[in-house]
């Protein structure tokens, strides 16, 4: 018996260009969905596009500025139009921004708000009248641990992925009737080339140890696996959790429950 099948459902993945996304993105497609990659740069997404197909699976890349109205309803019409539906959106494009309240400048504000919260919006509001129409679907938001609990200089990132969950809540709310299943993910620390990044600019000299550092934050010793965030995703993409909805599922090693 298979399980977590996708097979002709077709899904949106943004920022499926690398790490959690690019993730998220393969697992879709090895479980049969046609996967749509939508990436500020598309050369950027075109790896992902590559991995997929050479696993058998069917995808393609679009270049798109989530935090662009306009563009996203552009390329969600394109997509509904070539495939005749839309059956999954995952929202995974993100920024950070490292800094507290007093060092968190306006326009650090605003950029961090434009993408992770209304780039969010943006998506949900291109699809949701094609799922309705068609019946229902599925919207999936990564939120963060930062949602929930205080993570020292991310005053700007945990707004923002505040927002992130109480749009999920209230659009699973809105939707009941609709049959559009609304939930969120909350990870902790994930390694991904974006960790290796801020520890190689922020810690020069220090890879290692810093590594070891941040690792050893979340109670289960380790960060996660980008396959793993993935594997949690498609899970909640599936029929199999067609009784979940209005939910966050931290992904965290213990992070939240026992960090005493």
């Amino acid at each position: 018996m298979s399980f977590f099948r996708l097979d002709g459902k077709v899904a949106v993945v943004t920022g499926g260009g690398s790490g959690i996304g690019q993730a998220i993105a393969k697992c879709l497609a090895a479980s049969g969905a046609l996967v749509h990659v939508l990436e500020l740069n598309e050369a950027g997404g075109q790896g992902t596009i590559d991995e997929i197909k050479a696993a058998g699976g069917q995808a393609q890349v679009h270049g798109c500025n989530v935090a662009d109205q306009a563009a996203v309803i552009a390329v969600m019409q394109g997509i509904i139009q070539s495939r005749g539906r839309l059956d999954i959106l995952v929202n995974c494009a993100g920024i950070a921004h490292v800094g507290k309240l007093e060092t968190t400048a306006e326009a650090d504000f605003d950029r961090v708000f434009a993408v992770n919260v209304k780039g969010t919006y943006n998506c949900m509001y291109a699809v949701i009248e094609q799922m309705k129409k068609q019946g229902g679907g599925v919207i999936l938001n990564i939120a963060s641990i930062a949602a929930t609990v205080g993570i020292p200089d991310r005053f700007a990132y945990s707004m923002s992925k505040g927002a992130v969950m109480t749009m999920t809540l209230s659009a699973a709310k809105d939707y009941l009737a609709d049959k559009v299943r609304v939930n969120s993910l909350s990870p902790a620390r994930v390694h991904t080339p974006f960790v290796d990044g801020f520890i190689a600019k922020n810690y020069p000299g220090r890879e290692a140890e810093m590594f070891d550092k941040l690792s050893k934050t979340q109670p289960i010793g380790r960060m996660a696996k980008p396959e793993e965030v993935g594997y949690l995703a498609l899970f909640l993409c599936s029929d199999e959790a067609g009784f979940i909805t209005g939910c966050d599922y931290p992904i965290d090693g213990g992070f939240i429950k026992l960090n005493n």
